[in-house]
């Protein structure tokens, strides 16, 4: 059986990278979301925000923990599979990389351990700058890390001698063209991530009448950041793709299955909502179009006009599927969740917010929506970038290191294995403090709120914490 080494070590690190970018995009926000709720805790004196706060710390350190062990992973693939890869681009990645652990590790290890067990232990205000310490951390992680995929999407700073990158200004390299769209894109997508989990958890108590105070708490804060940020994060996107249009053309006409100057429409190019791209035959099949919308959202322009695939050589494109079906999940998800967060803000105006069970049971189960929607924008934005490992320096074929094919098969078939069980374990422990829930009283919902369970399974948890509370 002939094995690709390219295509497997493409699918090792697609697997890999897809696991740990979960947590990281939680965690960002989850940092920050704890140390908000310190804030209104040492300021406003109200315990349920400290109830919340310890709840949500013990999640963060599983997720963090995950995260840490799936992204070193990640570093020791950059040898293993792709040193050709870090041959070339390792004077500008590596260095960007290493000031991730300068910075941002050292930061987050100076504090973490008090902001997990330094509760009643140390004064209340040095445990509030320990969680704003580890969420700045958090945010300086993902600033280098977004700046080295920045620049693998668009270089710059740096020249080429015999055929590897030289960093020749580093301001340059790291606030390339497509680094502050990236960013905001990135860091905004991981406060609605852990806004829509901590909306979820909310919602699962209120609906079960468990822990009323703290789930009505936690739904405020979540619906209030999300009817404010979703939007917001449309506006974002829409620079993010005029800038990728600029810098990468290739990708925003896979994006949009744009095959020709006007794919058939007079005046302008429409957008396609769906369609089979057929790269075969470079057009697409079953397409349904909005005639001049493409042209209105990309160009500004009623009649204006971008390059389709076919204005580049076969060997540039990227493949289209992929990125064309996934940027219209992380759309679709978008607009769900610009829809969730305003309906649940008049609801809240309208003071019927925690009485209405049509909302509430749905909602209790929409806490995935901000890590698909992250998986899809990664998917985009990763799967567009081909053929190119760093966009007009390397080629991905060219940056495999030479290792057998059976060797990466065999590596990705344990990272399988191993994954499933580890991270497996791991959300199975984060579901089980959840069901445990906040610290405190209110195990029983108060005289006129609903008595249910957070599910049919729970039943024998609760029933458990009830008995061990008498």
């Amino acid at each position: 059986m002939e094995f690709d080494p390219v295509f497997l070590a493409r699918i090792q690190f697609a697997f890999t990278i897809s696991f740990h970018i979960i947590f990281p995009s939680f965690t960002i926000g989850l940092a920050a979301y704890i140390a908000t709720l310190e804030v209104l805790w040492i300021t406003t004196g109200a315990e349920r925000y400290h109830r919340i706060a310890r709840f949500f710390t013990k999640i963060f350190a599983v997720s963090f923990g995950m995260g840490v062990v799936s992204g070193i992973v990640l570093s020791y693939q950059f040898g293993t599979n792709w040193s050709r890869f870090s041959h070339v681009a390792g004077n500008v990645i590596g260095p960007l990389i290493g000031y991730e652990v300068l910075t941002a590790f050292f930061l987050e290890a100076t504090f973490l351990g008090i902001m997990l067990f330094g509760w009643n232990r140390v004064p209340r205000g040095l445990h509030v700058l320990s969680s704003i310490m580890v969420a700045l951390g958090t945010s300086l992680s993902a600033f280098w890390i977004l700046a080295a995929n920045s620049w693998m999407q668009t270089p710059a700073g740096y020249e080429l001698v015999n055929g590897v990158a030289h960093p020749v200004d580093w301001l340059a390299a790291i606030f390339n063209p497509s680094f502050p769209y990236r960013f905001a894109h990135m860091v905004t997508a991981c406060y609605l991530t852990t806004a829509f989990v901590v909306l979820a958890v909310g919602a699962r108590y209120v609906y079960a009448g468990r822990h009323p105070e703290d789930g009505r708490t936690m739904m405020r804060m979540a619906i209030g950041l999300i009817a404010i940020l979703a939007p917001v994060q449309a506006f974002i996107g829409d620079a993010h793709g005029l800038n990728t249009l600029e810098h990468q053309p290739e990708k925003i006409a896979a994006i949009e299955a744009h095959w020709g100057e006007t794919d058939g429409v007079a005046g302008g190019v429409p957008l396609v909502l769906f369609a089979i791209p057929n790269e075969a035959e470079e057009r697409n099949d079953f397409q349904i179009a909005i005639p001049h919308l493409g042209s209105l959202i990309l160009t500004h322009s009623w009649d204006g006009t971008f390059k389709g695939l076919k204005a580049f050589p076969p060997e540039d494109r990227p493949p289209v599927a992929i990125p064309f079906f996934a940027f219209r999940v992380m759309v679709g998800m978008g607009l769900l969740m610009i829809a969730v967060g305003w309906l649940g803000a008049f609801l809240l105006w309208r003071r019927r917010l925690f009485e209405s069970d049509w909302y509430l049971a749905p909602i209790r189960h929409i806490w995935p929506i901000g890590f698909i929607t992250v998986l899809s924008g990664w998917f985009v934005t990763e799967v567009g970038r081909q053929p190119w490992v760093a966009y007009g320096i390397l080629r991905t074929v060219d940056a495999v290191s030479p290792v057998a094919g059976w060797a990466v098969a065999t590596t990705l078939a344990l990272f399988v294995l191993v994954y499933a069980c580890v991270f497996s374990g791991g959300i199975y422990y984060i579901n089980r403090l959840i069901v445990k829930g906040p610290e405190g009283p209110a195990l029983e919902p108060p005289e006129g709120l609903p008595n249910r369970p957070l599910t049919s399974a729970h039943e024998a948890t609760r029933a458990a914490i009830n008995a061990a509370g008498e």
